[in-house]
This record gives structure tokens, sequence and C-alpha cells, in this order.
């Protein structure tokens, strides 16, 4: 990036002082758009005086080591009366890109007006037009060639002797000759802001659907192992990420039995947490799932049938990790000697050492932090485009900003889903720093209250802009509210309403089981995979997995479901019912997808709709057509209270199609 960035915002021969840019994160970071989306570029030019201001938009891509100079693209901004400078622009390709905006006096524009002002004022126009031969003659280096002969008209009837006044007047003020003058500048009087950072991240960094599995519990990576059968179906359903917990050597020392207990039998697989043993360490893999060349293949027919593979990268080891021998220096050490292992108050975790990022020793710091660079690079040059960060709140956010950002220059496409579970000022703080999209609250957000002011949240408050959700009913770690001991209709609400509320969203194997045992004191499973090995039967006749992959097909089929700041709210006169859209314009047609929601799915509710037909882009005052995209049911509404029933002898809720209506009149 560019070292100029810390300049002073005005510097001593800067007439203008150009303030409040925007896109720019209160930490002066780059936010993050997607490539293909437009992004509005502004800026607020401040100048003494009365003249007319103009500016620039330059636009370079991020320069890679020993790449040289990025090329610059420079395109003229809209300057409103009130010094507002604004731009529209659209990049194709993800990247990390800067933008510099300069900002100047637009002399031939100032000096139009003025001309006009004095021209009614009775004045006289001689020393006026002398001027502007004198502007047009400093311009027309910048003018484009097949347009400096009208240039250089103008200036031959401004400095005439013959012509007279009223000949000079419209001369300088041909609209052709403003469109070719005008917005022109001149280099020594212009200003310029510092270089901003712009990180532009491919679509599945916003948009996709999550599908997590062990693949210890389903045969490991060997072909023909059942994880290529779960691997083929989440592709089946409409998934575009299957996410892996860690599938690295579990250690041995302190290894976890079955339901989290202290001793583990011999057959006992351990957490895969537990990261490291004889067999190796974070660049490995635990050798009864299958070789690297089997991972490779795995990942390779992943991508081929539209799938990423998403790893986690979990920054812990297990007593038995190569670093706890080769490296003691990278982890906490009690007044003892022993390395302190893991807590977060209840929990502890016998089987996991924290690694220490801040040792006392700075080269220490550095050979640490570039040995955990060093593992995301392995898993990249092995396919890997997607990561799923475990706990990233307690690692440093200088590291997560350091880590990211090496990534991302050399492999823009990569993305990093965030699991931190934690205070939302950290939340928020690791999606500015850099990660791609977060885990949320929407695993304890059950009320219509609570999902309407989070929704909300999310996608209108000022850290929508670099917030990104993914929407989770359950995990392993986490199973709540009506999913303990829940009904078939309870999970498919949740699953409902995290797939149409947000652009991204994940489910955890058995999810599509109802699998629902609660653990007695915590809000998490009982006997959970983490653990123990699942032989799950995913031919059951009651599984949900159909109604999961009408979900994804329906939100690939609507450009709506995109992105979140699409997201309103509507009324409804029945706090069990919540109703909420998704609208996008598609060249030029709205997109608008209602979606109705029984918040008690084991009983039948009723209840009168309200439409924000603004928020819907609903222009006239007509009646609107819905058909239901999960059953293909459709119906006429007046748009003004519209009676709905749902009930676990029905559905649980509808996704519509809204157009103007009402059917019968369609062509």
């Amino acid at each position: 990036m560019d070292h100029d960035s810390t300049r002073s915002a005005l510097r001593a021969r800067d007439r203008i002082l150009i303030r409040d840019v925007q896109p720019v994160t209160p930490l002066g970071l780059s936010p993050k758009v997607v490539a293909g989306d437009q992004v509005r570029v502004s800026a607020r030019l401040v100048a003494d005086g009365h003249d007319i201001l103009a500016a620039q938009l330059r636009v370079r891509q991020g320069i890679l080591r020993g790449s040289g100079r990025a090329s610059i693209s420079v395109e003229a901004m809209a300057v409103d009366h009130s010094g507002v400078a604004e731009s529209l622009i659209t990049l194709e390709d993800p990247g990390l890109y800067e933008f510099q905006i300069r900002g100047y006096v637009d002399r031939f524009a100032t000096w139009r007006r003025d001309l006009a002002l004095r021209s009614d004022a009775g004045e006289n126009l001689e020393v006026e037009f002398a001027e502007g031969a004198l502007i047009l003659d400093r311009t027309l280096g910048s003018v484009p060639a097949p347009h400096r002969p009208l240039v250089r008209s103008a200036i031959e009837s401004l400095r005439s002797d013959t012509c007279s006044e009223q000949v000079k007047f419209r001369a300088a003020t041909d609209e052709a000759l403003f469109e070719v003058a005008a917005s022109r500048c001149f280099a020594k009087e212009m200003s310029s802001s510092k270089w901003y950072p712009l990180r532009v991240d491919p679509e599945l960094a916003v948009f996709g659907s999550w599908y997590e599995f062990f693949p210890r519990s389903e045969g490991g990576f060997v072909k023909g192992a059942r994880s290529w059968e779960r691997l083929a179906a989440a592709a089946q359903a409409g998934f575009d990420v299957v996410y892996l917990p860690p599938i690295h050597p579990v250690g041995m020392t302190h290894r976890k039995g079955r339901n989290n207990t202290l001793v583990a039998k011999p057959h006992d697989v351990g957490s895969p947490w537990a990261i490291g043993s004889s067999k190796g360490g974070h660049d490995a893999i635990e050798p009864s799932l299958g070789t690297v060349a089997d991972f490779e293949a795995f990942v390779d027919h992943a991508r081929s049938v539209g799938v990423e593979i998403a790893l986690d990268y979990a920054l812990q080891c297990s007593p038995d990790h190569p670093w706890v021998t080769e490296h003691p220096e990278w982890f906490n050490h009690r007044v003892d000697g022993t390395i302190r292992y893991a807590e977060n108050p209840p929990k502890k975790y016998q089987d996991i050492y924290p690694i220490n990022f801040w040792p006392e020793d700075d080269n220490d710091r550095v050979a640490l932090w570039s040995a955990c660079l060093g593992i995301l690079q392995t898993w990249i040059d092995r396919g890997i485009r997607v990561f799923r960060v475990d706990n990233p709140h307690t690692k440093p956010l200088a590291f997560w900003r350091w880590a990211i950002s090496e990534v991302q220059r050399n492999h823009p496409e990569v993305v990093f889903l965030s699991e931190a579970f934690t205070d939302p000022p950290m939340m928020h703080s690791l999606a500015e720093i850099g990660f791609s999209q977060s885990y949320t609250y929407f695993t304890w957000r059950h009320t219509k209250s609570e999902i309407t002011d989070y929704g909300q949240e999310l996608a209108h408050a000022p850290t929508a802009k670099w917030f990104r959700p993914n929407l989770w009913p359950n995990t392993p770690d986490i199973l709540t509210g009506q999913l303990r001991n829940g009904t078939p209709e309870a999970f498919e609400l949740r699953a409902l309403l995290a797939a149409t509320l947000a652009p991204s969203w994940g489910i955890y194997s058995g999810y599509e089981l109802c699998e629902g045992d609660p653990h007695p004191e915590k809000e998490e499973y009982i006997y959970s995979e983490k653990y123990e090995l699942k032989d799950r039967n995913h031919d059951d006749p009651s599984s949900i997995w159909p109604f999961i992959s009408t979900l994804n097909r329906i939100r690939r089929a609507n450009p709506a479901f995109k992105r979140m700041d699409t997201l309103t709210f509507h009324d409804v006169d029945n706090d069990d019912v919540i109703a909420y859209s998704h609208v996008r314009r598609v060249g030029q047609e709205f997109n608008r997808v209602l979606v109705i929601a029984n918040l008690q799915p084991d009983q039948t509710s009723e209840a009168t709709v309200y439409l924000n037909r603004e928020g819907l882009e609903l222009s006239n005052g007509g009646p609107v057509s819905v058909t239901d995209l999960l059953t293909g049911e459709s119906w006429n509404w007046s748009g003004y209270g519209d009676y709905v029933r749902l009930g676990p002898a029905d559905r649980v809720g509808h996704i519509f199609s809204v157009s103007y209506g009402p059917l019968r009149e369609r062509p």
C-alpha cells in the first residue's frame, strides 16, 4: 500500500480540504464490497471563496510485492452545490484496491458562471473574454485531440477584434464547449487525499449455504467413503460450502472421552480441536482419514460439483503437538514450568494448550506468526479457499489484521468465517480488520421482537457496512430454544428463518434428521459428536433434507436474498407471526420476496399482514399477486391487510414471490 497515507490531510499548498471520505471504516481500514456490485465513493470538498469545485476519483489495484506500481484509472466525480463529490464504480475482480480523491477549482465552469452574472448586470465583458481565452489556452493540452479544434475556435472568437460581444458571449456559453472544457484541471492546483484501501471480495464472501459434517464419522477422504456421498448430497441440495471440523492428528494426552469426560476409553476418538500428535500438527491429516492425496482429490471433486471445502483453522495445540517440544517459547508457562491448558470459565479444555501470541522475545513472535501464516498457505496450496476460524477473539486482532491481509494480497478469493460468539465490539472489530463474515447471535434470537431488532441491526446499523452475518440454527457446540427436543416443524422454522433473513446460512449435520437431544445442564448436545463418531441414517424418510434443499433452490433463484441491506420488516397483528422481505433490482425489474413465518410452529397461528409497499418497491396502490415458492400456490392480495393461517397441519411459513396483480389480469 502507499506510504504517503499518513501524511497530513491538508498540506500547505492545498487549497481544498477533502474530508468525510467514504467508504472507510471507523478505524480507517478497508470496507468490504463484492465483485460486480456498485460502490459509492464520496467526499466533501471544502475551499475558500465561491469557486465551482471539481473532483477526480483515482483507483488502482493493491500493489503486490515486487510487481512495481499498479496502473491507475481516473474518472470525473459529480460535485453538487454543497461540495459533496460522488462517483459510482464497479470492480469486477476480487482483490485489494486503493482509491484516492483529487479536488480542484473548475476554472472554466467558474468563469462561465461569473460571465453570465456580469452579463446580466450589464458590465463590460472584454476583460472577461480575455480571461476565458487564457483559461482555454491552459486547458487545451488536456483536451482530447478530436475536440481541440472546437476549443481553438472559441479562443479565436474570444480574442477577436472584429467579433461582437454577442458573438463572443455565444462562443463562451456554447454547450459543446462546456462539455469539453469544464472539469479540466491544472496539476499545480490539485489537492489530493491519501490513498484509502478498498477490499473487493468474491460472491461467496457474502452469499452462500454451508453444510458441516465430521469426516471421521463418514469414513474419511478415501474415494468411495460415505464422505463422498455426503459431498454429493450437499451439492445436489444446493449447498455452496461443505465445512469440515479439524482433520489433523488428535492428541492422546488428556484426550477427552464420550460426552466430554476427562478419562478416554481405548476406542474414544477425542476432540478434533485437540490438534497434534506424534503423527504431526496443523499441516498433517489424521491418518485414519486418508492421505494428503486423498484429501486433495476430495477437494478437487468438490469444486467440480460446485462446492467449496471449508477447513477449520484452529490455532491451538494438544500437549502432544510437535510445537510443544520444538517451540516451548510459543506457550504460556506457569511458575512451576508446566504449560497452562485452555480455559473459558466455567469450561475447561485439559486436552488443549493455547498458543501465546505475545512471547517475550519479538523474534519468537515473528517466528510464531509466520508459522501460523504458513499453515494457511499449506492448505491453500492443497486447494482450500475457505477457512472457518475457531475462536478468533482469543487471538490478537493485530495478528488477524496481518495474516488475513497477507493471504488476500495474493489470494483475494480466500474467505474467512469468524467463529466468535463474544461481545459485539470484538465481533465487529474482527469483521472490520479483515474477516469476510461472522457467526452471529441468531442462534439465541427467538421472539418476534428479538428477530426484528437483530435483523435491523445486521441489515442497517453502521456496522453492517463491514459485518457480514452467517446464520446457523445449530453448531456442534450449540443447541438452543425450540431445537431442544424439537419437533420437525421447529427445525423447519429455524432453517426457514436462517436461510431467508441473511445471505449466508449454515447447518451442522444431524439438523436435517432433527437431532435435538439436549445436555441437561448446558445449551448443547448430549453425547456430542465432538467426542465420538456418529452413524447417521441419511436415508431416513422423516428427514427434512427435501425442505432444506428447497430453501437453497429458492435462495439461488432469487437475487434479492443475496444481500443483507435489502431486508425490510412488515407489520403483523400477531406477535407469533413475523413478516419480512428482500427486494433487489435486476436489470429493469425488481425481484421481490416476502417471507411470513409462524414463530410457534407447533400450534396454529392466524394473522393479518400489512405490507410496507415502499419497502417492496410497489409504487402504485393496486392489488398484488403472491406465489408461494415452497408450494406453487398463488393468491391475490389487496396489500393493505391480508389474512394468513400457519400451523403444523398446513405450513410453518410462506416464501412469496410478489408482483403486481391480480393474477388473472396479467398477460
